[in-house]
């Protein structure tokens, strides 16, 4: 009989859990969520693919792209921190479910470097004529 009046008692309640795809909470004041590049403020310098820890971010500063594996991701934001341009930052919000894994990769503008810099403003004065 103990176990009767308990399981009714379980039956009739409240859940004891939230329905979580459907039912979220709001996140803790300071919570480390999604990980967000402002893509246009990137220097492509690196740092944060030698700082990171779990080591899923990884840049290529030639073709000007940035990939970051949000499932290896521990979400612990030392690539923040690390970031020269404070282009990184996380969001306060949960990642939502995904029935598959994915990259997240972004383009953007590759830095010159000062030698192509110089190269591209001789012939820029050569061809200007002399007075």
């Amino acid at each position: 009989m103990y176990m009767l009046s308990n399981v009714l008692r379980n039956i009739m309640g409240k859940y004891s859990t939230r329905l979580y795809p459907f039912e979220t909470r709001a996140p803790f004041e300071g919570f480390r969520g999604k990980l967000v590049n402002n893509i246009h403020d990137c220097i492509f310098c690196k740092s944060c693919q030698i700082k990171c820890p779990s080591q899923c971010i990884t840049v290529d500063p030639k073709e000007g792209v940035w990939d970051c594996d949000p499932f290896a991701c521990v979400y612990c934001s030392v690539c923040v921190d690390a970031c020269p341009t404070h282009c990184l930052s996380m969001e306060n919000n949960h990642r939502k479910p995904a029935p598959s894994k994915f990259v997240v990769s972004l383009k953007g503008t590759p830095r010159k470097s000062k030698k192509a810099e110089k190269s591209a403003d001789k012939p820029a004065e050569a061809a200007a004529p002399e007075a």
